[in-house]
């Protein structure tokens, strides 16, 4: 076994991780990114083929470095992706890819221990940024009990149209994904959505309109809908819950393509076939699971503090395990937390509280 100490372990690569690993570079301090996946930015390449950022590219930039081009496009995923790696490179960020910790442990005298394979790194401070939702697609259980002839697959596995068997197609969940795919199959097949209306931003993504009033909406996201605010708690119950409002497609773009939208839950199985409460199924050839993710900390041997399937931290700091901290979660301070634009401030402040515990460093050159 080899072991290498580190001052702060950042575990993920994505736009927080990396955002974090900036502002401790700012600060001077020592740190070490890793990921388990093959390149930078493949958290992103692996999602289906036709995602674009909900967000247009003015919002999507982290601090030192601006998004290139027409600041009111929407980047696909893998203009994102390939962001993501040019950040790293362009500010020497420390990453190690396709290194995966499997337990992450607390060390005799203080910090933490990853486990590597047959290798340990050590640590006096660890930045968990796994995901804004998790990385654990949530499958109901009774999906197994699926006639086998149907094809299930979870929004993390679907790619594209042409490869779903030719038939109905039945889409579980309305949030983004769900809208998005929904919406997207529908040009070639029938489709059913089934899940409860979150509501809707009344603007047409992208329109003239969208742009007078996207500033009042970063505004909101970044300023009202806090976790100080009653109506930011709300708001954080209902996102990290129970789903997002609509914003690029809207009830009316779904029935425009002939969707039908029932919103209610699919409950179980009868006959085979996923059904309703009511006892109403569907006679699919595909059945697409947009029902999101769960975050899973088995991996975690440390007394870490759960409440509702969700770390109890506030602006990422878990104060009962110090040296601990999350970065990239759903509201984590506020509704852009979850969001580009909002990252690098909560990236900012998990570093300046980093910062505070270890001695004093000689700040880097942004």
């Amino acid at each position: 076994m080899t072991t290498q100490h580190i001052e702060t372990l950042i575990i993920g690569a994505g736009q927080a991780g990396l955002a974090t690993g900036y502002q401790l570079k700012r600060l001077g301090r020592e740190f070490l990114v890793l990921d388990g996946m093959a390149r930078i930015g493949d958290n992103w390449r692996c999602h289906y083929d036709s995602l674009t950022l909900f967000t247009p590219a003015r919002a999507n930039s982290l601090d030192g470095m601006p998004f290139p081009g027409d600041p009111w496009r929407f980047p696909t995923k893998d203009e994102f992706a390939e962001y993501l790696e040019l950040y790293a490179v362009t500010h020497g960020l420390p990453v190690r890819m396709q290194t995966r910790v499997e337990r992450l442990s607390a060390r005799a005298g203080g910090g933490f221990a990853a486990t590597i394979g047959t290798d340990e790194i050590t640590c006096d401070n660890v930045v968990v940024a796994t995901g804004t939702f998790g990385r654990a697609a949530q499958v109901p259980a009774f999906a197994a009990r699926i006639d086998p002839g149907i094809r299930q697959l979870h929004s993390s596995a679907y790619r594209r149209p042409g490869e779903l068997p030719e038939g109905p197609v039945l889409v579980v969940g309305a949030s983004h994904s769900g809208l998005d795919i929904a919406h997207e199959v529908a040009a070639t097949r029938p489709v059913t959505l089934v899940g409860p209306d979150r509501g809707n931003i009344p603007l047409e993504w992208g329109s003239s309109g969208f742009r007078r009033a996207f500033p009042l909406i970063e505004f909101a996201f970044n300023h009202v809908l806090t976790r100080r605010t009653p109506m930011g708690r709300k708001k954080m119950r209902q996102v990290r819950h129970h789903g997002v409002p609509q914003l690029r497609v809207k009830r009316r773009h779904l029935g425009e393509r002939g969707v039908e939208w029932i919103t209610e839950h699919v409950t179980g199985v009868a006959g085979g076939r996923p059904c309703l409460a009511d006892g109403r199924s569907f006679d699919v050839a595909s059945v697409i699971w947009a029902t999101g993710f769960r975050h899973t900390y088995d991996w975690i041997d440390l007394p870490l503090p759960i409440e509702d399937g969700w770390p109890v931290e506030y602006r990422g700091v878990v104060d009962d395990v110090p040296g601990f901290y999350f970065c990239g979660l759903a509201f984590q301070y506020c509704f852009a937390s979850g969001e580009v634009d909002g990252v690098s401030r909560d990236a900012a402040h998990l570093a300046h509280r980093i910062a505070a515990r270890a001695p004093a460093a000689t700040p880097a050159v942004a």
